[in-house]
């Protein structure tokens, strides 16, 4: 059948939704789509994914074997990645009419790293217990892989033709860079296979909950950048023995105490202006009151928040934190050198070199050399597309009536980075 354009992308979100929204604390009999999903889920969460000790290839052809069994042409399902690099991603296309341009379904399937040790339970076999799964990935991001890949097979199973194509890609690279990013080699070497109008990140916007109660639900229309500065103080050092007042250990100690003691200004933008005038209808009075003064520009209430959380301390103002130190080679011997790691996530819009001038500025230490690790990728806001946030606005009132639809900045970072510097709105 053919579906109007209208209705291509909520019959999508349907899907997606529904499958998602499981209760916390109700374990309901599961429908075939449902249970679909939660057995992809389990599939891809029993694949050690880290790129330490595991690959993103066998779960991208896990989900590739899956597609191919639904009746996907194997030409429409693709492993693909360098060729020297053991993580590799699956883009798969699901065929339309062609009226109009592809949109692209994202979610990545590599994990952080999960020592046993550290977990009660084993971080890569999927538990289900009061509600809840447990497992490496079960909320960032093997669910969304999970349940796109099941929509895209229910769709095949319902014989619905969409006006466009939708392609998948479930990447590799994400969480710890590895030898490489998915998206970014995507973008390089096989643009064709992901160029879309847009692009739906499944890394961001959750429903959110207060004692197990929908409240809220964000969609990422922008997120910080992401900018790592080194910090090294050096000396000629001697013997323990004979300490002198220039040490280089106490000389950075003291950078980073007065880097510890400043705070960016309060900068807000369309999208964190727009959350705290809409979110605040979520929250308890006092701090809703506040979100209100702040979104108009009121410094005292902008101040109490930013000391209430640190949420929403990240959403007002670009922040720049100490994350590494080390220094000295010997227990018997003054330091030469002594060196920290400042990590900044800086608002949409900053200037790098504005931050590092502001960074030497608040150090006001020559001694301390203050230089970037990185080069800082701009992040511009996405577009609020109104098929996609009108699609998620029904849908989601289906599901949970009376809460409301959020455009909100990720503090953190996505591969969507790389689409939006592409000029693909995320």
């Amino acid at each position: 059948m053919f579906v109007k354009p209208a209705r291509c992308l909520q019959g999508v979100a349907v899907l997606l939704l529904t499958v998602a929204a499981v209760v916390p604390g109700q374990t309901p009999a599961l429908s075939p789509h449902d249970q679909l999903a939660r057995d992809l889920l389990a599939q891809l969460i029993n694949i050690n994914t880290t790129h330490d000790h595991g690959s993103t290839t066998p779960a991208a052809q896990a989900m590739a074997r899956r597609l191919l069994a639904a009746g996907f042409p194997e030409a429409d399902v693709q492993i693909v990645g360098p060729t020297n690099s053991r993580n590799q991603n699956l883009v798969a296309r699901y065929r339309g009419t062609g009226t109009r341009r592809p949109i692209l379904l994202l979610a990545h399937l590599d994990v952080v790293e999960a020592l046993p040790t550290d977990w009660s339970v084993d971080p890569f076999t999927l538990l289900e217990r009061d509600g809840y799964f447990y497992g490496r990935g079960t909320s960032d991001i093997k669910d969304m892989a999970a349940l796109f890949t099941a929509a895209l097979i229910r769709l095949k199973q319902e014989k619905f033709v969409p006006d466009r194509d939708i392609i998948l890609a479930l990447t590799a690279g994400e969480e710890s860079g590895g030898d490489y990013n998915g998206v970014q080699w995507l973008l390089a070497n096989r643009r064709e296979l992901i160029d879309a109008v847009y692009c739906i990140n499944g890394d961001a916007g959750d429903p959110l909950e207060r004692n197990r109660v929908p409240f809220a639900r964000n969609v990422e229309a922008s997120e910080k950048v992401y900018h790592d500065v080194q910090l090294v103080v050096t000396n000629p050092g001697g013997h323990s023995s004979l300490p002198t007042p220039d040490n280089a250990i106490y000389r950075l100690a003291a950078a980073l105490q007065r880097l510890g003691g400043y705070a960016f200004p309060v900068t807000l933008n369309d999208i964190t202006r727009a959350y705290l005038e809409r979110a605040a209808a979520t929250m308890p009075p006092v701090t809703a009151s506040d979100m209100r003064l702040a979104a108009n520009g009121d410094s005292a209430a902008q101040a109490r928040l930013s000391a209430s959380s640190p949420f929403f301390n990240a959403q007002l103002r670009t922040t720049c934190v100490a994350t590494r130190l080390e220094g000295g080679h010997a227990n018997n011997a003054l330091p030469q050198t002594a060196r920290a790691i400042v990590n900044c996530r800086m608002l949409p819009g900053h200037d790098p070199d504005s931050v590092l001038a502001t960074l030497r500025r608040v150090i006001a230490d020559s001694a301390v050399r203050v230089t970037p690790l990185d080069t800082a990728r701009p992040s511009p806001p996405s577009p609020l597309v109104p098929e996609v946030l009108d699609a998620v606005t029904r849908v989601s009132a289906q599901l949970w009536p009376g809460i409301p639809v959020i455009p909100n900045m990720e503090t953190g970072a996505t591969d969507g980075l790389f689409l939006r510097n592409a000029r693909r709105p995320v």
